[in-house]
Parts: C-alpha cells; sequence; structure tokens
C-alpha cells in the first residue's frame, strides 16, 4: 500500500476514571460553593483543563498557605501527604479530596508497611507531587528509586524487611526491570499486595506498542508534566515507531514531522479531554490523512465515586454526576 496515508488511532486514550473524578469534582465545587474554589497543584498534569478550569473560576496554588483562611480548597488527583492535610485543617480550609483512589490505595500500602517496619522502595520520579505524597505517609521509611540505575545502588538497613511500591503512572516496563535489579540485590524484595502501576496507565502503554511497530510517526497529545504521557512517548519509540513527540496542542504538530510519513500513530495521556485529540486528527485529515483505524486492545468503563462533600447536590438530594466517569475512548 505505497502512498497510502492512514491514522493508528491508539485505544484506550485520554481521560482515565481518576483524572475524570478530579475534573468534575472541581467543575461540581465551582457549582455548589461559587467561584473561587482554590486547587492545591495542578489538579492533573494537563494545561488545557487547567485553563479551561481557571477560567471557570478556580485558582490554582502550589501551597495551601496561599489560601483564604476558610475558604474550599481541593487537593489534586495525584494525592497530598499528611501534613498538608494537617497545614490546610490548620487554617480552617474546607478540604475536598480529589486524589485518584488508585493513588490512595499506594498511601495505604505504605502506612501499612511503615506500621511493620519494613523499609519500602518507592519507585518514582523525585519531585513529582504523586511520589512527595506517597513519601509524605512514612517519610521514615521511604527510599526513592528514581531508575534502574540508581536500584544499583539503593542503600537498605535490613535486606531482609525491604517492600517495593510505585508511582501509578510509570512506564511498567521500566518499572519491572527496576524491581528486576532491585530483587538481584535484595532476594527478600516483597511486592506490593496489588499492582501499584494504574490500569489506565499500563492499557495506554499496550495499545501504543501495538501502534507503534506499524507507525512511521506517533504523536501523543499530553502536557509536559505528565509522567504517563512522557512515558508513551518513550514506549513508543522503544516497540518501533520511527519517530515520536508529544504536544500539548495540534498546532505544535510541524509538517516536517510528517515528510515521507505514511503511517501516523495517535494516542493521548490519561489526563487528556478528546477534544485535543479531535483537533490533532482534523489537522492530519487536512494533510491527506484522512483514513484513521482505531487499535484498540481493552475497554474501559471503571467509574470512581466523586469526593463525598459532592455527592449530593445543595438540597441533600443524590446528585446525577455522583459518579466520575464519562464516555471514554
Amino acid at each position: 500500500m505505497d502512498g497510502h496515508k492512514r491514522v493508528l488511532l491508539a485505544s484506550p486514550r485520554g481521560y482515565c476514571a481518576g483524572v475524570d473524578r478530579a475534573v468534575i469534582a472541581v467543575e461540581k465545587a465551582l457549582e455548589r460553593y461559587g467561584a473561587p474554589v482554590y486547587v492545591r497543584k495542578q489538579i492533573v498534569h494537563n494545561i488545557h483543563v487547567v485553563t479551561e478550569l481557571e477560567a471557570a473560576g478556580a485558582i490554582f496554588v502550589d501551597e495551601v498557605d496561599e489560601v483564604p483562611e476558610g475558604a474550599h480548597v481541593v487537593f489534586s488527583a495525584h494525592g497530598v501527604s499528611p501534613a498538608v492535610v494537617s497545614a490546610a485543617a490548620d487554617r480552617g480550609l474546607r478540604a475536598i479530596d480529589a486524589t485518584c483512589p488508585l493513588v490512595t490505595k499506594v498511601h495505604r500500602e505504605a502506612v501499612r508497611f511503615a506500621r511493620d517496619d519494613f523499609e519500602i522502595l518507592l519507585i518514582g520520579h523525585t519531585g513529582h507531587e504523586e511520589v512527595e505524597g506517597t513519601a509524605g505517609e512514612a517519610p521514615d521509611h521511604v527510599t526513592i528509586v528514581n531508575s534502574p540505575l540508581e536500584a544499583d545502588s539503593v542503600v537498605v538497613k535490613d535486606p531482609e524487611k525491604v517492600v517495593w511500591l510505585s508511582q501509578t503512572t510509570l512506564s511498567v516496563d521500566e518499572t519491572m526491570e527496576t524491581v528486576r535489579r532491585l530483587r538481584e540485590r535484595f532476594p527478600s524484595l516483597q511486592d506490593p499486595p496489588s499492582d501499584d502501576i494504574c490500569y489506565a496507565t499500563q492499557n495506554r502503554q499496550v495499545a501504543i506498542k501495538k501502534v507503534a511497530k506499524d507507525a512511521d510517526l506517533v504523536i501523543v497529545v499530553g502536557s509536559a508534566n505528565s509522567s504517563n504521557s512522557v512515558r508513551l512517548v518513550e514506549v513508543a519509540l522503544e516497540y518501533g515507531a520511527k519517530a515520536a513527540y508529544r504536544v500539548d496542542y495540534a498546532d505544535e504538530v510541524r509538517q516536517e514531522w510528517l515528510d515521507g510519513v505514511e503511517t501516523v500513530g495517535v494516542t493521548s495521556g490519561a489526563s487528556v479531554p478528546d477534544v485535543l485529540v479531535q483537533e490533532v486528527l482534523a489537522d492530519l485529515a487536512a494533510a491527506g490523512y484522512g483514513d484513521v483505524e482505531e487499535v484498540r486492545t481493552a475497554e474501559e468503563d471503571l467509574m470512581f465515586s466523586l469526593p463525598k462533600e459532592l455527592r449530593q447536590d445543595a438540597g441533600g438530594r443524590r446528585d446525577d454526576r455522583a459518579l466520575g466517569g464519562r464516555t471514554r475512548a
């Protein structure tokens, strides 16, 4: 099929249940309490979503001490440490916790293993909000391992009482390589009770692996601070894409990327609304890539209940959006 231009559209892609829940939480808080509603950090790592919510009256701050006393504050999907919760309470803030339930699960694991005096090797990226929140649950028991290379040099106090946990948005392959290296050094290393890398991160990586082997170019829609979006670029290249780039918006796709390209793979990170993908597809169609084939590797129908403060409307009736979860690709 020489000269036939086409798009392979990865599915699942875009919004996951945890992101959907967090974004709806901010929207509903604005509906319920009126603007402004404060949000600690970006609610999810996507510049378009943050900009839209700012226009609706959300104010994003770095720390809770920037929030006026007594105001409403939403904790982002990435989670917060107990110290942040305490700081918010000290200021009399009315907190709404939009932490993804899958991140909360990792927090609970950290608390439990610390209680049993395990040393926790937390695989993740130093400085990422999720890692800061998880490590903050048991700071005296947690050591962050940023990469497989760091696994070769990490020092533990008791090799017989070590467990690994991970950030939820990592590359599955790289995480397993880190665990393999850790286990070579610490044979008694325990696994978490269940997989820490979230279902959505894994599903999007599986889908782009299937697309990448047939793609001359892969375009990942997602923001630079979105760990799972950045990982999708890396996975695409590792699994055969000749080139792969991340963009926030369609107008960032460069014409030279398309030179000589027949097959373009398209996907998006778990915090990306599908409208941004549709804009990329429209521009690609205008450039001759109108044949779009969906490559589906999983179905997703998971939904999470909204934070308890938002499950009822102002009159005390159950809200019809009590579940986070729009129709997702």
